[in-house]
């Protein structure tokens, strides 16, 4: 049995790094917002697409996440780690190296950049968009920013935190800023 058990989210805000225009709004990190009884055989993946659906973060996929920078214009992001763990660099090539591993959340405003570094060789992520967004993959190339700088000023702050739905999370912190 799963049982969804989030505190309160690790935030971080990454300045524009000339490439990646990051956002005012900060990333937020759950650690262990899913915790799994030892004895169960469920896979984290549903229970991560069943959660995010439930607070209208849809259209999802599971991968890993791209060994380069690379951000969304327009649209958030949710990634729910599944498997293994990993080092991400977040923030753009100025940003924080952070571990991830089973059971984490991270929610990436439009604009923030994001890679991995390295992996498990089991590493697996459940991704999703608000309201099902499909979203663009830009890496920062300098005939990509203008006009990525103005969708990013365009994104909606989400009904619905992917973790803890119509309270806290994001509805909290992006909605003060």
């Amino acid at each position: 049995m799963s049982e969804l058990s989030p505190s309160s989210p690790e935030t971080f805000t990454f300045e524009d790094d000339g490439r990646i225009p990051n956002s005012p709004l900060p990333l937020l990190l759950y650690r262990d917002a899913l915790q799994v009884a030892n004895d169960a055989e469920q896979d984290l993946a549903v229970v991560f697409e069943e959660r995010f659906a439930t607070h209208q973060w849809t259209g999802s996929w599971r991968n890993g996440v791209y060994p380069y920078h690379h951000y969304h214009s327009n649209t958030h992001e949710v990634l729910g780690v599944y498997r293994g763990s990993a080092t991400l660099k977040l923030g753009g090539s100025t940003g924080h190296e952070t571990l991830v591993q089973a059971g984490d959340v991270i929610v990436i405003p439009a604009g923030v950049g994001h890679m991995c570094i390295e992996h498990s060789h089991n590493f697996g992520v459940v991704g999703a968009y608000p309201n099902g967004m499909k979203c663009d993959i830009l890496t920062g190339e300098p005939s990509e920013r203008p006009r990525a700088l103005e969708r990013v000023k365009q994104v909606p702050v989400p009904d619905f935190d992917p973790v803890l739905g119509k309270e806290g999370g994001l509805r909290k912190s992006w909605l003060t800023e």
